[in-house]
């Protein structure tokens, strides 16, 4: 398999050392092939039923509390926490969606039945029921979640309509939650990790818009709008932090450009980060110094964010397509990383990759 693997990305190993200059000849865009498709189907696959190593996040109040992930989290007890066992189901929705005929599509197919049935996820919602886990996953783990029922709701397949049925009560329970939420945050968090707004107000728009969930869809815009409409000048030179896999910077420019009207948005960017215009724009690569320490993996993490990050704005907006040999150096870089991966970035740097792959299109 490694060797597969390794045959697969020589074609762009030559471009896997950090620059400090893009020449715009190189750095092709990498495709989403079948091929590929396979290979990275094979690590949620690995990691989705893979019990421990686990790190649970827990309140406990009693000794009843103690269980084994599996009891508490039936659907999403595997890749190391909660909120990567959702996006490694998301990983391989998509993948389904996209390669009906990955090689693994029937134990695929049995996987997801398996673990997102009705059973198992009111009892999910049973844990998000109790007292003091109102706030459990806030809002990373919410924001895939409904990245995943808003896969599942475009997917037009008999499997997906089950699944989406069996998962539409704890997608109303987090759309609920972020309903909540929302108007008592008074201030956004503009980190490079989990609890980024920007981010988790973005993943919750697209799901949103998907499901025509109008109420939803205003709430969203409006609070991104207090929170970042007169922000200006991102120091996006102070990126990326020690263990972000998120861009503080490019997280804004996502949900704006999702939420303001073009004229306005222009504008906007050209306050917020007027350097971005430029057809010489750089950003320093996230380099992994350890791939066995769970932090400093997050730097590949970053790489395929800012990817996604920079399509979404250049297929929007014509005015930025010099930006994508920036996102194609980005992937290009870090995808190699994931030839046998070890598990701290194996078990959730698949989903990273696959969303940014299928935004290059």
């Amino acid at each position: 398999m490694k060797k597969a693997f390794i045959l697969l990305f020589i074609s762009f190993l030559f471009s896997c050392q950090p620059t400090n200059k893009i020449e715009k000849e190189s750095f092709k865009p990498t495709k989403l092939t079948l091929a590929i498709a396979n290979q990275l189907a094979n690590l949620p696959l690995k990691c989705i039923e893979q019990e421990y190593p686990n790190k649970l996040g827990q309140v406990i109040t009693s000794e009843t509390d103690l269980q084994t992930p599996s009891n508490l989290h039936p659907s999403f007890y595997g890749c190391f926490d909660w909120h990567s066992a959702v996006h490694g189901h998301w990983s391989l929705v998509k993948l389904l969606k996209k390669f009906p005929d990955l090689e693994k599509s029937e134990s695929i197919r049995a996987l997801l039945r398996k673990r997102l049935s009705k059973d198992n996820i009111t009892q999910e919602i049973a844990y998000f029921d109790k007292k003091h886990n109102k706030t459990y996953e806030r809002t990373y783990g919410w924001a895939w979640l409904l990245k995943l029922a808003a896969e599942l709701h475009t997917w037009n397949d008999p499997l997906a309509r089950e699944l989406e049925n069996n998962l539409q009560p704890l997608s109303d329970l987090i759309a609920k939650k972020y309903m909540e939420y929302l108007p008592k945050l008074k201030y956004p968090i503009r980190v490079g990790t989990h609890s980024n707004t920007a981010f988790g107000l973005s993943f919750a728009y697209d799901y949103a818009i998907t499901t025509k969930d109008e109420a939803f869809i205003d709430l969203i815009k409006l609070r991104a709008k207090d929170f970042f409409l007169n922000d200006v000048g991102c120091p996006i030179d102070w990126e990326p932090s020690g263990y972000d896999f998120l861009s503080p910077c490019l997280e804004e420019i996502d949900i704006m450009r999702k939420v303001v009207p073009k004229e306005e948005f222009i504008v906007w960017i050209n306050k917020f980060l007027p350097k971005i215009t430029q057809n010489d724009f750089y950003m320093t690569l996230g380099e992994v110094s350890d791939r066995t320490d769970g932090h400093l993996v997050h730097l590949d993490g970053v790489n395929f964010s800012r990817a996604w990050c920079i399509y979404d704005l250049a297929k929007n907006y014509k005015e930025f397509d010099h930006l994508k040999v920036v996102a194609n150096e980005h992937i290009n870089y870090s995808l190699a990383n994931l030839v046998d991966d070890d598990y701290e970035g194996g078990h959730w740097l698949a989903s990273f990759a696959i969303n940014a792959l299928t935004e290059i299109e």
